[in-house]
């Protein structure tokens, strides 16, 4: 498991992304944070690309992307070939990384309180992924998705 997480969010997730790169640091964790450095409106797609391009350039590294639904995030991650997942609960969170070995943990700031926002974090970092079968079916999706 990696021990740098590159991280973005848009104004929307930005006091999330704050904790998030908080605990993150006090959990051990190297952080890059890929912005935005204010609460200024902004387009998630533009910060979704930040984490999306240094994950793809690194498969050892993790990601975490929030904006306000998480929903953007999650669209955007996953249109750029990057696995992605909307967790809103921790099994979703260890169901993400143990059977689709999602690289990227999603959250949406103003449907997720922090505490439950950090447990999942925590949950996502420490599963992995079981392999397998479940191999068989990340490789259908390139192949269904041509």
């Amino acid at each position: 498991m990696s021990k740098t997480i590159v991280i973005g969010s848009d104004h929307g997730g930005y006091h999330l992304k704050k904790a998030c790169i908080k605990a993150l640091t006090d959990w051990g964790y190297s952080v890059e944070d890929e912005g935005p450095d204010c609460l200024d409106s902004c387009d998630y797609p533009v910060y979704a690309a930040k984490v999306c391009n240094k994950l793809k350039a690194d498969a050892d590294k993790l990601g975490v992307l929030i904006c306000g639904t998480g929903q953007g995030m999650t669209m955007t991650a996953n249109r750029m070939g990057v696995r992605a997942a909307l967790c809103t609960n921790e099994f979703h969170a260890r169901m993400a990384r143990a059977h689709n070995d999602a690289k990227c943990l999603c959250m949406g700031e103003r449907v997720t309180g922090q505490g439950l926002a950090l447990s999942i974090l925590k949950v996502f970092l420490e599963s992995s992924f079981e392999g397998e079968r479940h191999q068989r079916r990340i490789d259908l999706i390139d192949t269904v998705s041509q």
